[in-house]
């Protein structure tokens, strides 16, 4: 990878490329990117967790909402999930809605990486029937649910600071086989757009990230969901967020076996880079392509919404250490206060609905 990206800076006209362009060969080169090889990336001996590896709950909980959903406002059965990364969550609901729903379901993964495609194919396959395509592109217009879980997070985003009054967009180079950043005066038209589009003014030394791409994968949703809810699991934050000065610093991290590291030209193609999404742009480039906006939750109150309270009554065991005790456990941890729901938002988006009813009162 450090060759490669050599010869990437090298080779730009000015010898500098942006910080999309490096998160962009760091993660997703067709060989060397770190979601494309052939490495754990998921659980204890990946790099980061997510909520269906903590429980199937997660899954089995969205599959009866899925159901609810479709009922409510007569809506065809196709689940469509953009990045299953392991097929933890897919199984969780497929085996949910063999067991307890028993209808005819489509359910659809959009998935690049052959590496996590062969870990869903194992999983899931043959025992259930799934579509799994490389891009939203292939799909044809339908009617259903679009989720996806930690995605937009993962997206390669520039990066701005602002500096005795200048705006600077942050560049990567090279020297002595280090990787270094550079700051040059912001010209990018499409990153003083999105500056105007969301309001955002930045304070002196503060960075952000910008996330171009986001809009056009909004944009691609859209265009392939006929009718239907978008579901978005991520954690990010608002305009508002964003001026609190704990995020003076931006939100550009890696995660590599579990750490958190504020440097992400470390280790590059060996570990995860994230950002918090901006929200409130999210929303906004939903609303200008159909897609709009019917709540933001956290991820507990998503799930106690959804009925997992239910789990709680319908299944107990005075056996600490029974599955059934163990999965008690993971439902309480999932909608503790201070537990990883608390971290995560769903933005839930609808089109071609009058009315859509989504959580039974």
């Amino acid at each position: 990878m450090f060759a490669y990206l050599r010869s990437l800076i090298i080779n730009s006209p000015t010898q500098l490329i942006s910080y999309a362009e490096y998160i962009d060969a760091v993660l997703y080169h067709h060989e060397l990117g770190y979601y494309m090889k052939n490495k754990q990336k998921i659980g204890s001996q990946g790099d980061f967790i997510t909520t269906s590896n903590i429980s199937d709950i997660y899954g089995r909980i969205t599959a009866k909402w899925f159901a609810s959903v479709c009922k409510q406002n007569n809506l065809e059965p196709t689940f469509c999930e953009i990045g299953a990364g392991n097929g933890r969550f897919a199984y969780a609901f497929l085996q949910e809605w063999k067991d307890s729903i028993k209808t005819p379901l489509t359910y659809m993964i959009v998935e690049s990486s052959p590496y996590h495609l062969k870990l869903q194919n194992d999983l899931l396959k043959p025992k259930y029937s799934i579509t799994q395509v490389s891009k939203l592109d292939d799909l044809e217009p339908f009617e259903g649910m679009v989720f996806s879980n930690e995605l937009f997070d993962a997206l390669p985003v520039h990066v701005i600071e602002k500096e005795t009054g200048q705006l600077y967009e942050v560049m990567v180079g090279i020297k002595n086989n280090t990787l270094y950043e550079v700051k040059v005066p912001l010209t990018n038209p499409a990153i003083h757009s999105f500056l105007g589009e969301t309001g955002l003014e930045l304070k002196d030394e503060q960075r952000i990230e910008v996330p171009l791409l986001m809009a056009g994968m909004v944009q691609d949703i859209s265009r392939v969901l006929a009718k239907g809810i978008v579901v978005t699991a991520d954690y990010g934050y608002t305009n508002e967020d964003w001026k609190h000065p704990s995020r003076r610093k931006g939100s550009l991290r890696g995660y590599y076996q579990h750490q958190m590291i504020d440097n992400v030209l470390e280790h590059p193609g060996d570990m995860d880079i994230t950002t918090h999404i901006h929200f409130d742009w999210f929303i906004q480039k939903g609303e200008q392509t159909e897609l709009l906006f019917h709540s933001k939750l956290r991820q507990d109150e998503y799930l106690l919404k959804a009925g997992i309270l239910k789990e709680l009554e319908n299944h107990y065991d005075p056996n600490p250490f029974s599955e059934i005790s163990k999965r008690n456990r993971a439902i309480r941890s999932l909608i503790m206060p201070s537990g990883i729901s608390s971290f995560f938002h769903l933005v839930i988006q609808q089109k071609g609905f009058n009315e859509c009813k989504l959580f039974e009162e």
